[in-house]
């Protein structure tokens, strides 16, 4: 094997450093603006003191992810088509799969947040709208998964 074949790619060693500003420049608002956005519910409970830091920590996360999703939809795309080069339509898929899976946290969370406990209906609409889509997300990459391991069998790649 050759040093070449093991390296990183130029183009991937310069992208962290743009993925990592864009993302802080999308979390630190999209952190700040939570509660701001997605008010609490005014009947719904309140959290004790042990989960205020669980609280925020899940809103970290959250945001963070936001600001990776919104990175990899920006930078990821030729990545993908790299990873599916015989197959646009799986390149896409893949690629819109992952976006979802990442971003969708923000709202999904936030509107849960702001929906009223007892409001079964908002409830119903936050599910349908952020579950469905991510269970298609995550089938939709098993399946892109599967076909390059089956593409990969068929024509192994060859060392250099």
């Amino acid at each position: 094997m050759s040093v070449e074949a093991t390296a990183e790619p130029r183009s991937t060693r310069r992208t962290w450093l743009p993925v990592l500003v864009l993302t802080l420049i999308i979390a630190v608002p999209a952190f700040l603006l939570t509660p701001i956005i997605w008010s609490p519910a005014p009947d719904g409970p309140a959290p004790t003191a042990a989960q205020i830091p669980y609280f925020i920590a899940m809103d970290v996360m959250q945001a963070v992810f936001l600001g990776l999703g919104i990175s990899f939809l920006l930078f990821g795309l030729p990545i993908m088509r790299r990873i599916s080069p015989d197959s646009k339509t799986r390149a896409w898929a893949m690629y819109l799969s992952i976006g979802w899976l990442m971003v969708s946290w923000w709202p999904h969370i936030g509107m849960h947040v702001h929906n009223a406990p007892d409001n079964l209906q908002g409830i119903l609409y936050i599910d349908y709208l952020f579950h469905v889509p991510l269970m298609i997300a995550g089938a939709v990459l098993a399946y892109c998964f599967f076909s390059l391991v089956r593409q990969r069998v068929r024509d192994p790649i060859r060392p250099r």
